[in-house]
């Protein structure tokens, strides 16, 4: 059951080329269409190079300025991983972490004038924050949806799948049959399925 009135605010990072505006769209407008109160921003970095890309949505509630605050955020969706520890200062304590786990270098790294953490560095940063950390192979579970490019929105279903969402999840697969139409419509929810599920089923198992 969704609480319209809760608010939840929401990182969803990445890099340049990885759709992450498009997720943020795709929330936004289900939002909308749900009836839920959303505000929103989002930073771009050098896209054509692979830079950041962060975008914040607030849902619910009495929100009124678009951007949250440092330590407000509930959920943080990194589709690209290293991206997570560039946001890690918006965490509420025990705020749940969804990293896809297929990385992409930034340019400086081969350039030489920056490196790349490993993954075991990235979550052991996270945890100082909180311990609710899942990471999935997304591009992986895209592919088995039927296409690479549905990694964003595997990543909108592994949002969703945390249960924190104050949106209906069919209000979100109606946005995403909005924005894709046939074929791709279906690949893209199945995307969502993939990735709603392994959160569900992760969390589940983390409370047992």
């Amino acid at each position: 059951m969704t609480v319209k009135n809760r608010e939840i605010n929401i990182i969803i990072c990445g890099t340049g080329g990885q759709g992450v505006v498009l997720v943020s769209e795709l929330l936004g407008n289900a939002a909308v269409r749900d009836g839920v109160a959303v505000k929103g921003s989002e930073v771009l970095g050098m896209a054509q190079r692979g830079g950041s890309v962060f975008s914040n949505l607030r849902l619910g509630g009495d929100v009124i300025a678009p951007m949250t605050p440092e330590g407000k955020v509930d959920v943080l969706i990194a589709v690209e991983p290293s991206e997570a520890l560039r946001n890690i200062q918006y965490l509420i304590k025990d705020a749940v972490v969804v990293l896809n786990t297929t990385t992409v270098m930034p340019y400086t790294v081969y350039l030489g004038q920056s490196g790349y953490p490993t993954q075991e560095q990235i979550i052991e940063k996270l945890k100082k924050v909180t311990s609710r950390i899942i990471t999935l192979n997304a591009s992986g579970l895209a592919k088995e949806a039927g296409s690479a490019q549905a990694t964003n929105v595997v990543m909108l279903g592994a949002l969703f799948g945390t249960g924190l969402m104050p949106v209906k999840e069919e209000t979100a697969k109606e946005a995403i049959l909005l924005r894709f139409k046939a074929k791709v419509g279906e690949i893209n929810i199945k995307a969502f399925d993939l990735g709603y599920d392994f959160v569900k089923k992760a969390l589940a198992g983390a409370t047992k």
